[in-house]
C-alpha cells in the first residue's frame, strides 16, 4: 500500500506524495494559479498536471532524480550540469509570461528588503555583523538594471530532475514570471559553484560573474531568518550561511 510522505511543510505550503502523485497545498491560491499557468507556458519539462482546485494541485511525479542538494554532494555529471544551463536558456528566451515574478521585484523594492533584514540579522544575533556588511557589499552587484525573462523564480537544485544527461523535468513553479535571468542561474548553482561554468557552458552565452555571486550573497542574507523561523537549518553544512562565508 502507498503511504504519505511529507516532502516539505511549513506554515505557508505543504507537500505531500502518495505514490506517483505529489499534493502540493498553499495558503495563497494566487500561488497555485501562477503554478499552472507558468508550467502552460513553458517550453521546458514540466511535471503533468493531475487536477486542480482551491488551494490543492496534485501533479505526477518526474522520472530522474535532482543533479545533486544544497548541503550535499552533486550527483549529476558535468553534462548534467550543461544540460541544466541549456535547458534555464531555453526558458530565458521564451516569450515573456503575463506578470512579474518572484526574480521580477524592482531594484528600489529589493533594495530596502536587504537592508531592513541585514539589520534584524545583525539586531537578532543571527550573524555576525562583519560577514553581513561584506555580503551587502557583494550584493550590490545584482542591483542594476536587467532585461526582463521568463524566470522559474525559485531554481533551487532540487525543482530540477534529470535522467543521465537529459533534463526530466523542472518543478515548483509558483514564483514564476517576468524576471531577471541570473538570479535563476545564482539560485541554480547555489553552493555548488564548482559546476557553475559547467551551467554557463550549457546556456551558451557571456554571463557576468560578479552578478552572480552578488545573487549568491543577496538570496542567502534575505532567506537565512525566514529558514531559521520555519524549521530549515541554513546553517548546516555547503547551505546558505556558508555560501556567505565564502564570500570573505
Amino acid at each position: 500500500m502507498d503511504e504519505v510522505k511529507v516532502v516539505v511543510a511549513h506554515s505557508e505550503r505543504a507537500t505531500l506524495r502518495i505514490g506517483d502523485v505529489f499534493l502540493k497545498v498553499d495558503a495563497v491560491q494566487a500561488r497555485i494559479d501562477v503554478e499552472v499557468e507558468a508550467m502552460a507556458l513553458a517550453p521546458v519539462p514540466t511535471p503533468e498536471v493531475l487536477w486542480h482546485k482551491p488551494h490543492v494541485l496534485a501533479i505526477a511525479a518526474l522520472p530522474g532524480t535532482t543533479v545533486g542538494r544544497l548541503g550535499g554532494p552533486s550527483t549529476g555529471s558535468p553534462a548534467a550540469w550543461a544540460a541544466a544551463g541549456a535547458a534555464i536558456r531555453k526558458l530565458h528566451d521564451a516569450p515573456l509570461p503575463p506578470r512579474p515574478g518572484q526574480a521580477g521585484r524592482s531594484i528600489a523594492a529589493l533594495a530596502a528588503e536587504l537592508d531592513a533584514e541585514c539589520e534584524l540579522l545583525v539586531t537578532n544575533g543571527l550573524l555576525p555583523a562583519d560577514l553581513v556588511t561584506r555580503n551587502r557589499q557583494v550584493a550590490e552587484a545584482a542591483l542594476r538594471p536587467w532585461t526582463p525573462a521568463f524566470t522559474h523564480g525559485d531554481l533551487q537544485i532540487a525543482h530540477v530532475f534529470v535522467d543521465g544527461d537529459e533534463v526530466t523535468g523542472i518543478i515548483d513553479w509558483s514564483e514564476a514570471g517576468q524576471g531577471d535571468a541570473l538570479y535563476d542561474l545564482a539560485t541554480f548553482t547555489l553552493g555548488h559553484e564548482e559546476h557553475l561554468d559547467d551551467v554557463v557552458a550549457g546556456y551558451g552565452t557571456d554571463i557576468d560573474l560578479d552578478v552572480i555571486h552578488a545573487w549568491w550573497s543577496l538570496r542567502s542574507l534575505l532567506v537565512v531568518r525566514w529558514l531559521t523561523e520555519h524549521g530549515f537549518d541554513p546553517f548546516a553544512p555547503g547551505c546558505e550561511v556558508d555560501v556567505l562565508r565564502s564570500r570573505m
